[in-house]
């Protein structure tokens, strides 16, 4: 994936994005069709083809759109909470909240129309999996400055892991059984 056409997101790559996301939610990647992300974009089918190259790429380049949709969330919440675990908390609320509202990501987790994308969080999730550890792991160092940095990674890596279990298997105490399992982590 071409790191400089989705990190400058244009407003015809996120048109296309957000055609595609539409798209994949109703349909799943194998029902994906070039034609019809153009046609819901109004553009030809060889602009989607130059923006991504295939649908591979789309599919990856939508993965990791939401993802960032997601992690800016986590992000604002880590960073607006006035307290270290709390902001976990919300974070981890919001990513609850906004996969349970978020079509693509509802269509993932219940296997409702796109889970042949789960293995872009499961067997394939590690450039999802990499981009959430480095948010939980900025939280971590800026809050607990003397953990050393291979702590910092497992506690980041947890949480991560922990949240995507009960995004996967929903629970009751989903968001406490994460906020539970990271201050044991954290304890001295």
């Amino acid at each position: 994936m071409r790191c400089a056409k989705l990190c400058a997101v244009t407003e015809l790559t996120r048109s296309l994005l957000d055609a595609a996301v539409e798209l994949i939610a109703a349909h799943g990647s194998r029902g994906l069709r070039m034609a019809e992300v153009a046609a819901k974009a109004g553009v030809s089918r060889q602009t989607v083809y130059n923006e991504f190259g295939n649908k591979e790429r789309l599919v990856q380049a939508v993965a990791l759109h939401k993802t960032a949709e997601f992690l800016d969330g986590v992000r604002a919440q880590l960073l607006g909470a006035p307290d270290p675990l709390e902001g976990l908390r919300r974070s981890i609320a919001f990513a609850f909240d906004l996969a349970a509202e978020d079509p693509l990501a509802r269509s993932v987790l219940t296997g409702a129309n796109a889970e042949d994308m789960l293995p872009l969080l499961t067997t394939k999730g590690r450039p999802i999996l990499t981009l959430a550890t480095s948010v939980f792991a900025q939280h971590i160092r800026r809050h607990w400055p003397a953990l050393p940095d291979a702590r910092v990674q497992l506690v980041a890596d947890t949480i991560v892991r922990v949240a995507l279990s009960h995004l996967l298997t929903p629970s009751s105490r989903r968001v406490e059984s994460v906020v539970q399992v990271t201050e044991a982590l954290l304890a001295d």
